[in-house]
């Protein structure tokens, strides 16, 4: 990701800045337009043409539903803009996948495309089609400059790493929006926050994963193991939100207002409450674009589960192109549907419980998502579960508890709600005093 390049990043934003601010108010989203495709072309300049592709025909298609709007032909062009999105998407990201199964399936030899896959397409699919729908819906005003359009689909703070920006939330702010020097410093503190989350954090408690990682197979203790997964997870953790914080923290010194993308998710007590915590800009993108149109849960409980199991195979394939996604989409599908029929009223009613449980099986999810196949994951969990018959805890696992524990115990006290309201009441002693 080209926020992995710090020193790209602090060359960059300064002079991004400096022009946006410098221009008159009618060209700044023409100057935002030029700065992120440069800031995409930085890293991938290859893809360019799929990009501006991506940016043309949702604003075509978008002016032909508005036009044809009540009319059968406007279900039509939203239906060939989807098709447009998701056949871009599926060639570049899922052909290799799909043809890899049917040689494995079928024992043919057909020869993969071995396509690499674009920065950030995932996200900027999405947003696009977002749009298209958004305008179908009449939920969202056409927008009739390529420009404004071109600038909501490629915004660079969120283009690689989100957070998914639906177009009937920002659309208005495309158009206009207002800046301020305290809004500008709230973006810059922000950023700083989730740089430090980045580089301070996910960085250095990556170092242990990935020593666990390089571990032989028959060296991995269950406490190894769980050391090492835990690291995975606050690593996961701080990467991505620290990633959405950046994001959001540029978005505000530009003028704009991004959702929030996490909401510390590790103190959620059930799975459900987790996925409304964590990469929240995805789970409401499913929610209203594929979970409510398959009907959601107004056509009965035998319906809602089979939607709940849809939105979760997608949203597992949305994740990455291979299998171990798959199954690590309907892992947390089983686990949902699970507490949807039963457990939630007994998690919701038992917190302390409901963590452990929530801590739990996260974990082992986590484990699957990270594996390059379903059997490293299983071995993987073996260890964790103590099925090799390694010993519970070895002097090389207390050797690393003990060069990483203060960065893990800062990593908890992070993941939490704490020093956030530590700061806010020192600010609001503070201002009490003066």
């Amino acid at each position: 990701m080209l926020f992995s390049s710090v020193p790209f990043l602090f060359y960059f934003l300064p002079a991004a800045l400096l022009i946006y601010f410098a221009a008159p108010r009618q060209l700044k989203n023409a100057v935002l337009l030029l700065a992120s495709l440069f800031f995409y072309a930085w890293g991938e300049p290859k893809y360019m043409l799929l990009m501006l592709v991506s940016i043309v025909q949702g604003y075509g298609f978008g002016l032909l539903i508005e036009k044809h709007r009540g009319q059968k032909a406007s279900k039509v062009f939203l239906t060939l803009s989807i098709l447009v999105s998701l056949g871009l998407l599926g060639y570049f990201k899922y052909a290799d996948f799909f043809l890899s199964s049917v040689n494995a399936v079928t024992g043919f030899s057909l020869p993969l495309l071995k396509l690499s896959l674009p920065i950030g397409i995932s996200f900027y699919t999405f947003q696009t089609m977002s749009y298209t729908i958004d305008v179908y819906r009449d939920d969202a005003k056409v927008q009739r400059s390529l420009v404004n359009f071109g600038t909501f689909v490629t915004l660079f703070p969120q283009l690689i790493a989100g957070p998914i920006i639906k177009y009937k939330d920002l659309g208005d702010q495309i158009d206009h929006r207002t800046h301020s020097p305290e809004q500008f410093a709230s973006g810059v503190q922000i950023f700083v926050v989730g740089l430090a989350k980045k580089v301070l954090l996910a960085n250095n408690i990556g170092k242990l994963w990935d020593t666990i990682l390089a571990l032989p197979a028959g060296e991995l203790t269950t406490a190894g193991a769980w050391l090492g997964v835990a690291a995975f997870a606050f690593q996961l953790y701080f990467d991505f939100s620290g990633y959405s914080d950046m994001a959001i923290g540029m978005g505000q010194m530009l003028g704009f207002h991004f959702p929030e993308n996490f909401n510390y998710p590790y103190i959620s007590a059930s799975i459900t409450e987790f996925w409304r915590r964590w990469h929240m800009s995805l789970g409401s993108w499913f929610r209203d674009y594929l979970y409510i149109p398959l009907g959601g849960s107004r056509k009965g409980k035998a319906r809602q589960l089979l939607n709940i199991l849809i939105v979760w195979l997608a949203t597992g394939l949305w994740h990455g192109a291979a299998w171990t996604f798959v199954l690590w989409g309907l892992w947390f599908a089983v686990l949902l549907l699970l507490e949807k029929l039963a457990l939630l009223p007994v998690l919701e009613k038992h917190r302390v419980l409901g963590h452990v449980y929530t801590l739990f099986f996260v974990t082992l999810g986590f484990v699957l998502f990270d594996a390059d196949s379903a059997a490293q994951a299983v071995s993987r969990i073996s260890a964790m579960l103590g099925a090799g018959g390694l010993p519970l805890s070895s002097a090389q696992a207390v050797y690393y508890l003990k060069s990483y524990g203060p960065l893990l115990v800062l990593g908890i006290l992070c993941a939490t709600p704490l020093p956030k309201m530590i700061v806010a009441k020192l600010r609001k002693s503070k201002g009490a005093a003066t």
